[in-house]
């Protein structure tokens, strides 16, 4: 058990990793004055391999999920770390015996963001244009709204994919998520500036361009025997965000989803025309892309966020039933 007065963090070495670890730990010394954090940098398996694209990644290193994960629960579970900051939306679905989400921080933004050479945002590219992402449900959806672009990948922390794209005279455009780009401090005012270079930025919405689950989440992993740590992290958990990304996760259960499936899903708290909560009900949205079909399943639901799991498979049975298929974005 964590002795109370000191932790350790483990955290991958990316600027926006380190900036994460850094929320994690700003929010534990404000819950607890006098604690002592370190961060411990730690590289993973998608860390180590950048010269080829992540589902190869997983496939080499028999890892059908996970692949940013796997050596931050290596160093959980021998002790060397306390707690594993992750982004959420790189956890899969289903964690190993003995490890649990122990708090989640309050949910930044969980849009996807086009950065482009050129302003005018998705309508404003060109026909035949080349956009770059790593994420299948990415070029999934980009495929689905602008069949006509060329769409292909790339890899690196998030400074890197931009300059990239300034560098590359074949690439116009690059997704990333909006959460990142904020926390790093480069995106202001619909233009991201990055080592002295400006590109446009298009939000895209998340009724058409769904989100993977937990985008913009970071969370806490702990070991599941430690209730020292798990004391520790209920003090920052941000309950409406843990709500919402656990009815996330338990859809991508329910449909055997790993990290590089193409599905999206996301859900919110439904509120009322002042911005009031509406007492603890949450509309679900996603979208699934099957193999050989080119447009996705869309299907929504909502209902008590208090049984997450009842909703996902709300859900689900809305998509089995055959969803809105290749309907209204």
């Amino acid at each position: 058990m964590a002795e109370q007065d000191r932790i350790v963090l483990g955290t991958r070495g990316s600027a926006l990793a380190l900036a994460q670890a850094g929320m994690v730990e700003e929010a534990l010394c404000s819950a607890f004055p006098g604690l002592e954090v370190e961060s411990r940098i730690i590289r993973t398996t998608g860390d180590q391999r950048t010269d080829v694209p992540l589902s190869e990644v997983a496939r080499a290193s028999h890892l059908d999920k996970g692949v940013f994960i796997k050596e931050l629960e290596v160093a959980l579970q021998e002790g060397e770390i306390d707690v594993a900051v992750h982004s959420l939306k790189d956890m899969p679905s289903f964690l190993e015996e003995g490890f649990s989400i122990g708090a989640v921080l309050p949910r930044a933004s969980f849009r996807d963001v086009l950065i482009a050479k050129e302003p005018g945002g998705l309508g404003g590219l060109g026909e035949g244009a080349t956009v770059a992402t790593s994420s299948v449900r990415r070029q999934r959806l980009l495929h689905s709204l602008r069949p006509d672009l060329n769409i292909v990948d790339i890899r690196g922390n998030v400074p890197t994919r931009i300059r990239k794209l300034h560098e590359s005279p074949k690439i116009d455009g690059i997704l990333l998520a909006q959460a990142g780009l904020m926390r790093l401090g480069l995106l202001r005012d619909g233009v991201v500036e990055s080592e002295g270079k400006i590109a446009h930025a298009e939000e895209l919405d998340e009724e058409s361009f769904v989100p993977a689950a937990g985008q913009g989440a970071v969370a806490l992993e702990i070991r599941s025997g430690d209730e020292g740590m798990r004391s520790m992290c209920e003090a920052v958990n941000d309950k409406e965000s843990m709500l919402i990304v656990r009815a996330e996760r338990s859809f991508l259960a329910l449909l055997g989803a790993g990290c590089e499936t193409p599905v999206g899903v996301i859900g919110k708290v439904i509120r009322d025309e002042d911005g009031a909560e509406v007492t603890g009900m949450i509309r679900m949205r996603a979208v699934v892309f099957e193999d050989g079909e080119a447009d996705p399943l869309i299907g929504e639901v909502s209902g008590e966020g208090d049984d997450a799991e009842g909703l996902a498979e709300q859900l689900l049975e809305t998509l089995k039933n055959g969803g809105d298929a290749g309907g209204e974005r």
